[in-house]
């Protein structure tokens, strides 16, 4: 006996091809043609015919074109719709049609099936047998198809209506490949694409990163068995969304039928229960460590959705097979009629929430008084008026069972959602889920983040949680806001709140933790901390500290613990005790000599100030005669000459700003007796306003706006030269160190408090940085220098306020403005 040959090897390419041409049967090869960026068929390109099927459509062997081109009735004769469905499926199904148009009259019958990215079709008429049988039984068997087709296909629009939007995620896997027939917009969220994406795609390859975790095995073997599948929390890998991620589901996989016993797909139901899986691995982390770090919370509320699409052409099985379904999915479901609300169907699920109660046939409100007590009535009615839907979370529902125990409490998520028929709504559906145990563990969870919470309040320990490693604010108590209570410090990096403490050892301590994850104390730490009141001087504060990593889940550092308590008062009463105690008398005798010491230093610097002012002026004053000499000496076309008349310009410039220099020391060595001279009572708003009108032309040539608010009755005890020289110096920089991308504004205001007569002057121009504003003060310290100017202003300023038992002090942001305040003694 020889061995069966294949029929690939039997025949060869002009074997089939000659069987191509003698068939007696037309066929064609037709390839889809889909939207724009989408899955859907449109169309279908028309790529051969052969010689049978040429005669019939009375088209070449390549016509080109498409079906609907060639023959557009094809769509309302339900042909398109078959190509369509076999195409998607993969199954080989057959049609029967009796085709009056496009130049054909005839009865055909098709029978198709797809072969890789074509689909081919076979089909012939009937015009060999007696059209009158023929036509009868053909016409009849259309006529209850299409009205089958059309009421399932009314039936399949209306559930995936209602289920579209429901809160449990569903999708429904055709044939041996598990194509996807059909999914809602949940299901397609839980596979992390659109569903439009994946539709019309056999399953693990539009989901690649579901295969190899077991789906495959569980899907082939409901196909073949018919058994349901159901697993609780199961751990299955994303990697589809924006970052891959493992999450846990309440999977169940039913068979769907098409007939009595043959099975053609599985229906997927999922519900995501990743938050309540880690809310629950959270509080048993809680429960072993309550030290640790506060569990976050969990995430989103569960999404619930269902769906739900059988086959079209049998109405009854389908309402059936869903009814079964809801019975078998872990999901609280009732159907409402009405606008009375009565219950029209309840799954085991729904009744079981009312052991012994009867609902079928009963007003909602009726049968449950603790829905009503609830006041979601109203929600109802509104559903039921408006289509819009309703989702409710955390219902607490308490029932009493009929056994007489006590009663208890559960907690659901639901919605209640409008259904129609023939585009009227008809009734709403109810789903809902019970989230008891994700609840109680969120209470639990409220508990002791509240315990912890009262705990850090209460401690009289600062204590601050820094995060990253620019070791942002994300929490601080109290207490440890009492330190520096002018700062704001949630959400800023603690070199921002704190830039005096760059460059320290805090700084070496943060960073030491934050790379090693070592612990690190100090006590009684001596800290410069910037003054409360604005001023650029540091405090020498006292501190004990301790400074411990914060880890997260997987043990690595994302921040510093910081618990800190200031000591200063006892440091400094101890200091103060030890250096009383011991060195009293020595003290007092350094201090007598540092005294002498810089009263001689004084007299030094007065006598060379002077002398260098004295006798520098004779050779700048030579050198001036020389300079006016030579314009006189030198030839008229010769001073004209560019380089000439430049050098002599710049010899000019040089001799004013010597003399300028030297005035101003002459000035300074004036400074030196000027507290001396006898103070008298000044009306300060007259000496702002004569200080303005001096200053008018360069107010004017700035564009500035100056705003005075001086009272007219306040009155300084000052040298009235030296208040002049003082509100001169503050309102000519003001409006010199104006910004050049604003208007400049200055603003004068003034006020007599218990301890002092204040006087502020603020600007919006450049501003200065930290550093800027500790040099400030300092001799012939110019910190711009596109301005003129000789850097003596404010010190002479700063000197005489000081001289006279006041202070001047100054706050400052680059680009932002300047604000100094002199305080004049009352």
């Amino acid at each position: 006996m020889t061995a069966a040959v294949p029929l690939a090897d039997l025949f060869t390419a002009q074997d089939w091809l000659t069987l191509l041409d003698v068939s007696l049967t037309g066929i064609h090869l037709v390839r889809p043609l889909y939207e724009p960026n989408g899955p859907a068929i449109v169309d279908f390109a028309l790529e051969y015919l052969n010689p049978a099927a040429q005669r019939m459509a009375g088209l070449p062997e390549q016509p080109g074109g498409t079906l609907l081109g060639h023959f557009p009735h094809t769509l309302a004769e339900g042909i398109f719709q078959y190509y369509q469905r076999v195409f998607e499926t993969g199954e080989q199904l057959t049609y029967q049609t009796n085709y009056q148009a496009d130049g054909l009259d005839n009865y055909f019958k098709l029978s198709a099936r797809r072969s890789g990215e074509h689909l081919v079709v076979s089909f012939t008429d009937t015009s060999d047998q007696d059209r009158s049988a023929v036509e009868q039984a053909l016409r009849d068997s259309q006529a209850r198809e299409q009205r089958a087709l059309a009421e399932a296909e009314r039936q399949r629009a209306e559930l995936q209506r209602v289920f579209q939007d429901v809160p449990v995620a569903m999708g429904l896997l055709r044939g041996p490949n598990f194509v996807i027939e059909w999914a809602n917009q949940p299901m397609g969220q839980l596979w992390g694409r659109p569903v439009a994406q994946v539709q019309g795609r056999p399953h693990f390859e539009a989901l690649p990163d579901l295969a190899g975790q077991g789906f495959e095995q569980v899907f082939a073997d409901v196909l073949a068995t018919g058994q349901t599948h159901v697993s609780q929390e199961l751990p299955v890998r994303i990697a589809q969304t924006q970052q891959a991620y493992l999450g846990y589901f309440n999977v169940t996989y039913l068979p769907v039928y098409d007939g009595p016993t043959r099975i053609t797909g599985v229906l997927c139901v999922a519900i995501d229960v990743t938050s309540q899986v880690r809310a629950r691995q959270q509080l048993e982390q809680l429960n072993a460590d309550l030290g640790a770090q506060v569990a976050k919370r969990a995430g989103e509320a569960l999404a619930l959705q269902a769906a739900l699409l059988a086959t079209a052409q049998r109405q009854a099985q389908e309402r059936e097979e869903f009814y079964r379904l809801f019975e078998q999915i872990p999901v609280i479901v009732a159907l409402l009629r009405a606008p009375e609300h009565v219950i029209h169907y309840c799954n085991p699920a729904f009744q079981r929430l009312f052991p012994g109660r009867a609902l079928l046939g009963r007003r909602y409100a009726e049968a449950m008084p603790e829905i009503v007590a609830a006041g979601l009535i109203p929600e109802l009615d509104r559903v039921y008026a408006t289509g819009h839907p309703y989702y409710g979370s955390a219902l607490p529902v308490v029932t009493t069972p009929p056994d007489g125990s006590a009663p208890h409490q559960r907690y659901y998520d639901f919605s209640y959602q409008a259904y129609r028929e023939d585009e009227h709504i008809v009734g709403v559906s109810i789903f809902a889920y019970d989230v008891t145990e994700q609840v109680l563990a969120r209470q639990a969870r409220e508990a002791q983040q509240q315990l912890v919470s009262i705990v850090l309040e209460q401690a009289p320990v600062g204590i601050a949680i820094q995060t990253g490693p620019d070791l942002v604010y994300e929490f601080h108590n109290p207490s440890y806001l009492r330190m520096v209570p002018d700062r704001q410090l949630v959400g800023r990096r603690f070199f921002d709140v704190f830039p005096e403490m760059a460059g320290t050892t805090v700084e070496t301590l943060l960073r030491h933790v934050y790379e090693t994850g070592e612990t690190q104390q100090e006590h009684e730490l001596l800290i410069p901390v910037a003054r409360a009141d604005g001023s650029t001087e540091l405090e020498d504060r006292y501190f004990t500290i301790v400074y411990q990593a914060r880890r997260n889940e997987q043990g690595r550092i994302t921040g510093i613990l910081a618990f800190v308590m200031e000591v200063t008062e006892q440091v400094r009463a101890r200091q103060q005790v030890q250096a009383l105690n011991g060195a009293l008398a020595a003290i007092n005798q350094e201090l007598l000599e540092s005294n002498r010491q810089l009263t001689r230093t004084n007299v030094d610097l007065d006598t060379f100030v002077y002398t260098a002012s004295h006798d520098l002026k004779a050779p700048i004053t030579n050198i001036e005669s020389i300079v006016l000499a030579l314009r006189d000496t030198l030839p008229p076309e010769l001073q004209q000459n560019g380089l000439v008349a430049h050098l002599l310009d710049l010899l000019n410039q040089t001799v004013a700003r010597f003399q300028f220099t030297i005035a101003q020391l002459t000035d300074i060595s004036r400074l030196q007796l000027a507290h001396v001279g006898p103070a008298e009572p000044v009306n300060l708003a007259a000496v702002v306003q004569d200080v303005r009108l001096d200053l008018m032309p360069a107010i004017a040539a700035a564009g500035a706006q100056l705003t005075v608010a001086v009272p007219a009755g306040l009155v300084v005890s000052f040298s009235p030269a030296n208040l002049r020289s003082i509100v001169y110096n503050l309102l000519s920089n003001a409006v010199k160190y104006r910004a050049p991308d604003r208007a400049p504004h200055v603003q004068v205001r003034a006020q007599h408090t218990p301890q002092a007569v204040v006087l502020e002057v603020q600007d919006n121009g450049l501003g200065m940085s930290a550093v800027q504003q500790r040099q400030l003060f300092g001799l012939f310290q110019r910190l711009h220098t596109h301005v003129e100017g000789s850097g003596v202003g404010l010190y002479i300023t700063k000197r005489l306020i000081e001289n006279a038992g006041g202070t001047i002090t100054v706050q400052s942001q680059p680009n932002a403005g300047t604000t100094f305040t002199v305080r004049f003694p009352s």
